[in-house]
C-alpha cells in the first residue's frame, strides 16, 4: 500500500512545476551517476583483465623459490610431493640471472632465464615471439630470445645480424677480482627470437638454454633458481589450495607463491585504484542526493492534505514516513537502471565497435571494456543507500506533522 502511494505521487503531475523539475534533475543526476560509475568501473576492469592475461602468459600459476640464498635444490622425496600433486599439469625448473647483453658498442643490462625445453608448456610467451621462433639452444650453442625493448637498445635485429653477440654473466666461482675479466664469463649467443608482452619484460628479460646457465654459474645439474608451475585448474581458489598444500609438504625452506602474490603490489595497486574511483564517482550521486531531499521537502508541504486525509483514516506516522522513503527510493531507482541501461549501451558499442581509442603506443590502441554484474548490484546498492538516507529526513518530517482536514 506504502509503495503505490509512494509511485502515485512520483508519475502524477504536481500543481507546483519546480517540484517536478527539481525530481526530473534528481532522476538525470543520478542517471549521469550510475552511468558513469558503470562505465569507469568496466573500463577498470577491462585494463584489469588485459594486465592480468599479459601478466599469466608471463608469469606461471605457481613459483618455488628458497627461503634462504638463491640456489634451489630439491631432494627426490621434495620432487615426489611435487609430482604427486594431481592438480599439476607441468612443472619446470628455471636458473636465472643478472647479465650484460654486448652488441658492438650497444649494450644493455638484462635478467637472463636459463629453460628447458618444458617451460612453452608452462607459460605462454612463445606466442608472444613476433620476429623468429622460441628457440633457447643448448649448453653449447646458446640461442636467445629476448624483449623487443633490449633488441632496440643492442641493436640486434635478426635479419641483420653480422656477428653474435656476447653475454657476460657474473663468474661465481672467482676467487680474487684483479680485473673486469675476473669479475665476468662471456660467451657468444645466438639470436633467435623477438618477443613483446609488455614494455617491464620487454626492456628486462632474455630467454636461453637452462644447462647453458648451469654452466656458466658453476652450478651442478641440480641446482636452480627456482620452479614454475601450470596447473589444470587454475581458478583463484583452487591455485590458493594448491600453493597452501605445497608449501605445507615443502616445508619452511622454501616460498611457494601464486601468480597474484608474485606481483602483490601490482594487483593491490590496481584494487585501490578501482575503488578510490569509484568513491570519486559516488559524489556525484551524494550531490544528486540533495536535489532529491528538496524536491522530497517540497512535495510533503504539497501533499498535506493528503497526509492529514491518511490520519483521518488511521494511517500513523510511520505509514506516512514509509510512503515518502518509497518515493524517495523509486525517484533513485528509475534514475540507476536508466543509467545502467545508458552504460551497458555505451560499453557494448565500445566493445563492438572499438570508438574509443588509445592514444600513444599500448598493447591494444583502443579502451577495453568488461561488464561485470557485481558492479550492478554496487551501484544499485550505493544508489539505495543514498536515497534511503536522503528520503528519511523529509519523510520522517511528514510523519511528524500535526494537520487538521479544516486547515
Amino acid at each position: 500500500m506504502n509503495f503505490l502511494f509512494a509511485w502515485r505521487y512520483f508519475k502524477s503531475k504536481k500543481s507546483t512545476n519546480a517540484i517536478n523539475i527539481i525530481a526530473y534533475i534528481s532522476v538525470i543526476a543520478i542517471t549521469v551517476g550510475a552511468a558513469a560509475l558503470i562505465i569507469v568501473l568496466s573500463v577498470f576492469n577491462g585494463f584489469e583483465s588485459l594486465v592480468k592475461n599479459l601478466y599469466s602468459d608471463f608469469y606461471a600459476d605457481i613459483k618455488i623459490s628458497p627461503a634462504k640464498g638463491q640456489i634451489l635444490q630439491l631432494n627426490s622425496q621434495q620432487l615426489n610431493t611435487i609430482k604427486a600433486n594431481a592438480n599439476i599439469a607441468a612443472y619446470t625448473f628455471v636458473v636465472e640471472e643478472k647479465a650484460l647483453l654486448k652488441n658492438g658498442n650497444n649494450q644493455a643490462t638484462v635478467l637472463v632465464k636459463g629453460v628447458d625445453t618444458n617451460y612453452a608448456a608452462i607459460t605462454n610467451i612463445a606466442k608472444h615471439v613476433v620476429h623468429g621462433s622460441f628457440e633457447v639452444g643448448t649448453a653449447h650453442q646458446p640461442e636467445i630470445v629476448m624483449g623487443a625493448g633490449i633488441e632496440n637498445a643492442t641493436g640486434i635485429f635478426l635479419e641483420q645480424v653480422l656477428e653474435k653477440p656476447v653475454l657476460f654473466l657474473p663468474n661465481k666461482s672467482a676467487v680474487k677480482l684483479n680485473n673486469l675479466n675476473d669479475a665476468f664469463l662471456s660467451y657468444n649467443v645466438i639470436p633467435t627470437g623477438t618477443f613483446v608482452v609488455q614494455q617491464e619484460f620487454d626492456n628486462k628479460y632474455i630467454f636461453t638454454n637452462k644447462a647453458f646457465m648451469q654452466f656458466m654459474l658453476n652450478l651442478d645439474s641440480s641446482q636452480y633458481s627456482y620452479s614454475e608451475i601450470k596447473l589444470k585448474t587454475n581458478t583463484d581458489k583452487e591455485t590458493a589450495k594448491t600453493a597452501t598444500l605445497l608449501q605445507k609438504n615443502l616445508g619452511e625452506n622454501f616460498i611457494v607463491q601464486t601468480r597474484y602474490e608474485q606481483n602483490k603490489s601490482l594487483y593491490s595497486i590496481m584494487k585501490m585504484e578501482k575503488w578510490i574511483i569509484y568513491g570519486i564517482l559516488s559524489l556525484i550521486l551524494i550531490v544528486a542526493a540533495f536535489n532529491m531531499i528538496g524536491a522530497l521537502t517540497m512535495l510533503v508541504l504539497e501533499k498535506q492534505k493528503d497526509i492529514a486525509i491518511l490520519k483521518a483514516m488511521g494511517a500513523n506516522n510511520n505509514t506516512i514516513k514509509n510512503i515518502f522513503i518509497n518515493n524517495g527510493i523509486i525517484l533513485a531507482m528509475v534514475g540507476s537502471l536508466t543509467g545502467i541501461a545508458l552504460a551497458t549501451i555505451i560499453c557494448w558499442l565500445q566493445v563492438k565497435f572499438k570508438l574509443l581509442k588509445l592514444g600513444g603506443s599500448f598493447v591494444v590502441d583502443y579502451y577495453p571494456v568488461e561488464i561485470r554484474w557485481q558492479d550492478f548490484i554496487l551501484v544499485l546498492a550505493t544508489v539505495f543507500v543514498i536515497a534511503l538516507l536522503a528520503s528519511y529526513l523529509p519523510a520522517r518530517k511528514a510523519g511528524k506533522q500535526i494537520l487538521s482536514l479544516k486547515s
